[in-house]
């Protein structure tokens, strides 16, 4: 049976806008990027003739997607010559998280984190994933997006990135195989992360290197991203003891101009799982979120400071990304 055309209606864009957003910020890894991509996704559906459309999830997606992967290869030669680490621009995912950036309180709570989205969702927006997202080629990062988190099929995915349905297939099993390479099979729950997150913020604030030692891997690399417009490792600090000086001086020195007393520390849902925010009054200063082994010990920091990167945390934007 004939489905019944879609109404020139903005309210069925509305009702995708979660899922267009989710999957342009997992092929871009921007959050400016990704709203840019969902806004020209619009120009295109306020366009066309959707009394044509029968499916408009797919539809939609596949117009999101096309423009995605056009601006993440624009945007490579920018981020090749990024100074320094480049991570992904840190979002906030929680449902506790729509305040002003300067409240006061513990914005991760755990009916949050039972009520949150699977942990597979939680997983693949994760800084960690993302960052691992950024080695595939654009081609691999779309597919491995559109199949392995949103369950399209390669012969949809195909139509929608102009390629074979073999290509995809093909290209499908090389970005698994690239993440299984860089991502622990065995992650720790979330309910450890969280222990963990919170025990490192009371360190951390507290300058306690060896609490700090304490739950971090011997191997731990520390990746700070300041974009060259504040002061950060332009090169990652490898091992826990580095690490661990690291973090226990912002509870004692000057941090980006900002005193011990002025700094303002956070745990907040960030990227699907429990983060940090450290902000002066009336504005961001960083984030910083974690990798942990099965075992709960951090393996992996991300420190996000670049302030072009915080806008969305500043605004205090919080992003729905679960799998629709």
């Amino acid at each position: 049976m004939t489905q019944p055309p879609v109404q020139a209606d903005p309210l069925v864009f509305q009702r995708h806008r979660p899922l267009l957003f989710s999957v342009a910020y997992r092929i871009l890894g921007s959050a400016a990027d990704a709203e840019d991509a969902v806004q020209d996704a619009w120009i295109k559906w306020s366009a066309a003739d959707r009394s044509q459309v029968a499916d408009p999830r797919a539809y939609l997606a596949r117009i999101v997607s096309n423009l995605a992967l056009e601006r993440l290869r624009s945007t490579r030669n920018k981020r090749e010559t990024y100074v320094g680490p480049w991570l992904p621009e840190p979002i906030l995912t929680g449902a506790e998280n729509a305040g002003d950036v300067g409240s006061t309180g513990n914005a991760w709570s755990a009916a949050t984190a039972d009520a949150a989205d699977t942990v597979v969702n939680a997983e693949s927006v994760s800084m960690a994933m993302v960052v691992v997202l950024e080695t595939l080629s654009p081609l691999e990062r779309a597919v491995f997006v559109l199949k392995e988190v949103f369950g399209f099929s390669h012969a949809e995915i195909a139509e929608t990135v102009e390629r074979s349905e073999a290509a995809v297939r093909q290209a499908a099993h090389r970005a698994r195989e690239h993440v299984r390479a860089g991502r622990p099979r065995f992650p720790a729950d979330r309910s450890r992360q969280r222990e963990v997150t919170e025990r490192f913020l009371a360190a951390a604030t507290g300058g306690d290197v060896n609490a700090l030692m304490e739950l971090l891997s011997p191997d731990v690399t520390l990746w700070t991203d300041g974009g060259g417009k504040v002061r950060q490792a332009l090169r990652p600090v490898v091992g826990a003891q580095t690490v661990a000086a690291w973090f226990a001086a912002i509870g004692t020195v000057s941090y980006q101009g900002v005193e011990p007393t002025d700094m303002h520390a956070e745990l907040v849902e960030i990227n699907g799982g429990p983060g940090l925010l450290f902000s002066a009054p009336g504005r961001p200063v960083a984030t910083v979120t974690f990798d942990f082994d099965a075992d709960g010990r951090i393996t992996a920091v991300h420190n996000v400071a670049n302030p072009d990167k915080l806008r969305a945390v500043a605004e205090g934007t919080t992003h729905d990304v679960r799998v629709r």
